[in-house]
Order: structure tokens, then C-alpha cells, then sequence
């Protein structure tokens, strides 16, 4: 068994252990239910762990001392055990603090909400107190303010901060709130880590606001557990560091581009070179209907086949590490854009009309036609994208172009 780990009732969705390995010790996920709580806080089996979703208030009724900040807080993410007693600590103050500060979001003086009632709600309720916010509100489902009545008592929120888990995988699509109700948003912070960019987060960056998701606060605060957990402080640096090496992990490289352009034959060179897995929505697409495209089009209508290739899209896009090759009508749809970028850096695939391959392509039924679809998508490719890449060369040449912009 490991020295150290994580304990919840859910933890699939978890990055933890990945990040504490780094740290150069074993660390494991280990689910809790409810009913175990108290057996396994009787004798921990572990030097020190982590607590998430829903113990981080209810673990305190099983420590032999808090921390004077976190019993203040009324939350702890954190537990030491040594010579057989439990001592309690909350990172996610400072983990927090240290993502706020990233994302150049300062509450001091501001109006803030905060989405949820659990225990990193008392967190971030803590800590916008101690940054001196102007006005700091709960929003709950049943409080004074609630989803109901937030579009009127909530207007005037300077700062969203997001501690429920809408919008956290598998529930990639939920949003908890709908940000045109806010008109003096100044900044919005998710604790979702999973996926790399919610809803939220980029409906905040499509409005220019400053936003970020919890990944980095995620990392942050298991450096301040790392340093009780071992006795000794490291440099906060490793922050950074550790955070661009879960992020490069974990999220997908998605090519966009015309239908025959060269997205496979470069997606499984991209996949190879950064040893991430490659899948083809195409070739999920065959898979799904049990005949080749240009039949499932004749026999079904595009219609059924979008239809399919958005549930594919929504499959595809909640997962992490891979290289996505995406048909060339899958990021027509305003929802799949908004899914495949959840996870991703998108790349477009850019090449000459005339040098498209149109076999099996059913809606490639001549040169005129292609232009014409190029000259419609275009725009549409060019917005889904990160950065874009030329395929008139050799597919190598465009590899090596795409891992230059991955770099940048």
C-alpha cells in the first residue's frame, strides 16, 4: 500500500495521483463511501492523504486536532497522521489564493459569488474575507440566493467562483450559470479540473473576462500537502512546472480540416511522436453505422449521420491524451466546437482545394463543389482552432510544424 493518497466517495475523474507522484513518493486513490467513513478514519492506513468530495467537513469529527485555519474555515483537505493520531490542515486556502493569482483574478474590493455550499465553498469564503472583498454571497439551491432568483439578486457579481461539480466529467456539458446575467463580470474561477476547460470557463474567455479552471489549484494545494506530508517546504516554482506536465498529459490534440486534407495520416504521426493515442471520428463513424460513409449518407441521410457524429464528438472530447482526427463536418456544429475544445488544442489542417483526396467522400462530388465547401468552413475551422498548419508539403513537414505550435 502506498505511503499516501486521496479519499472520496468518487475518483475516477481524479488527477491527484498523478500530480503527488511527481513529488517522488506512492500515492493512491482510494473511494470511501459514506457508510466507511469512520472505520477507515479510526485507522488510517496511511502517513498522510487528501480529502475531497463529500468528507472535507465531515472528517473533521474523526481528527485529534485542526489547524486553527482550517477549524476557522470549517473545511480540511488535508491529514497528517503521526504516532497514531490525525492532524488536519486545509491547502486549499493557499492552493486557491495561488490560482487567483495566476489567473490575474483579485477579489479585494469586489462583489463576489460563490456557486455551491460544500466544504471548498467555505474555502473560497475564507479567503475572499481575508482578500477583502467588498460583498461576498452564497449561492445555493435552496439559500436566500438561489439559481432561481440570481439573475436579479446576482446581477451586480464582479466575481463568479464555481465550487460545485457542474460541469465536471462526465458532465462535461453542464454550465451552473448563465453569464450574460452578469454585465460587470470582472473574473471567473472553476475548481473543475476535469475537463481542462469547462463550460464556464470558456463562455468567460469568449467574453473576454479573466478565467481559469482549478488544475492549477489543484497542483498548488498538493504542494502545501506535500510539505506537511514530508516536514519540509519545497520552492512553490514546482507549481508551474508540475501543472504544464499534467496539462501536456492530459490534454487532446484535435485536427480540424476539409475531408480529405491529411488529418489521419498526420494525426497518427502526432500520435506516435507524443506517444498519446490516436482515434479518427470517422472511423468511429463506420464502426457506429456498420458501412462506409458515403452509404450511411445515401441510405440514412446526413442528417442521421451529424446527428451520430455529435454523440461521437461528445464521447471523444471527455476523454484525455489523445490525437483526434475530426471529419470534416464535425466542428460545424456550434456544440461539438464547444466539446472538442474542452480538452484540447485544435489544430487546422489547411490544404490547396484541388489537392484534396475526394475519394469516398460524399460530399466531395467535384473540384467546384470542394472550393465551395472550403470557401463555407473555412471561417468555421479557423475559429475552432489554436493555431493553424499547412498540409501542401509532406505530412512530415506539417508534423513538425504542428509540434513547433504545441511549443509556442
Amino acid at each position: 500500500m502506498a505511503s499516501y493518497g486521496l479519499i472520496g466517495e468518487k475518483l475516477t475523474h481524479s488527477f491527484s495521483a498523478a500530480i503527488h507522484k511527481r513529488f517522488g513518493y506512492d500515492y493512491e486513490l482510494k473511494e470511501v463511501r459514506p457508510s466507511e467513513l469512520a472505520v477507515f478514519m479510526a485507522d488510517p492506513p496511511y502517513k498522510g492523504f487528501n480529502v475531497t468530495i463529500p468528507y472535507k467537513q465531515a472528517v473533521t469529527a474523526y481528527l485529534d486536532e485542526v489547524d486553527p485555519s482550517a477549524a476557522e474555515i470549517g473545511a480540511v483537505n488535508t491529514v497528517v497522521v503521526k504516532k497514531g493520531k490525525r492532524y488536519g490542515y486545509n491547502t486549499d486556502f493557499a492552493g486557491m489564493k495561488f490560482a487567483l493569482d495566476a489567473y490575474g483574478i483579485f477579489p479585494a474590493g469586489k462583489d463576489v459569488l460563490i456557486l455551491g455550499s460544500g466544504g471548498t465553498a467555505h474555502t473560497a469564503l475564507a479567503l475572499m474575507n481575508s482578500l477583502g472583498a467588498k460583498r461576498v454571497r452564497i449561492v445555493s439551491r435552496t439559500g436566500a440566493i438561489n439559481y432561481e432568483n440570481l439573475p436579479i439578486e446576482g446581477k451586480s457579481a464582479q466575481i463568479i467562483i464555481n465550487t460545485t461539480p457542474v460541469g465536471m466529467f462526465p458532465d462535461n456539458d453542464g454550465c451552473p450559470v448563465d453569464l450574460d446575467n452578469f454585465p460587470q463580470l470582472q473574473g471567473v474561477f472553476d475548481a473543475v479540473y476535469n475537463p481542462l476547460t469547462t463550460r464556464l470557463v470558456a463562455r468567460a474567455k469568449a467574453r473576454g473576462i479573466p478565467a481559469g479552471n482549478g488544475l492549477i489549484m489543484l497542483v498548488a494545494q498538493a504542494k502545501f500537502a506535500r510539505d506537511l506530508f514530508l516536514g519540509e517546504p519545497c520552492d512553490d516554482g514546482v507549481i508551474y512546472d508540475i501543472h504544464k506536465d499534467i496539462e501536456t498529459e492530459k490534454r487532446n490534440i484535435v485536427l480540424v480540416g476539409m475531408s480529405g486534407c491529411g488529418k489521419t495520416t498526420i494525426g497518427k504521426l502526432l500520435a506516435a511522436r507524443l506517444g498519446k493515442s490516436f482515434v479518427d471520428t470517422d472511423e468511429q463513424m463506420v464502426s457506429a453505422f456498420g458501412k462506409p460513409i458515403a452509404q450511411t449518407f445515401a441510405e440514412d441521410g446526413e442528417a442521421a449521420f451529424r446527428a451520430a457524429e455529435q454523440g461521437v464528438v461528445k464521447e471523444l472530447s471527455a476523454q484525455n491524451g489523445l490525437v483526434i482526427a475530426t471529419g470534416g463536418g464535425a466542428p460545424l456544429a456550434a456544440v461539438s466546437r464547444e466539446r472538442l475544445r474542452q480538452n484540447a488544442v485544435t489544430v487546422y489542417i489547411t490544404r490547396a482545394a484541388q489537392s484534396l483526396d475526394r475519394t469516398g467522400r460524399p460530399l466531395a462530388v467535384s473540384e467546384q463543389r470542394v472550393k465551395d465547401m472550403l470557401i463555407e468552413r473555412d471561417p468555421v475551422y479557423r475559429a475552432t482552432a489554436d493555431f493553424t498548419v499547412s498540409n501542401d508539403g509532406t505530412p512530415l513537414q506539417a508534423l513538425e510544424k504542428i509540434i513547433e505550435g504545441l511549443k509556442a
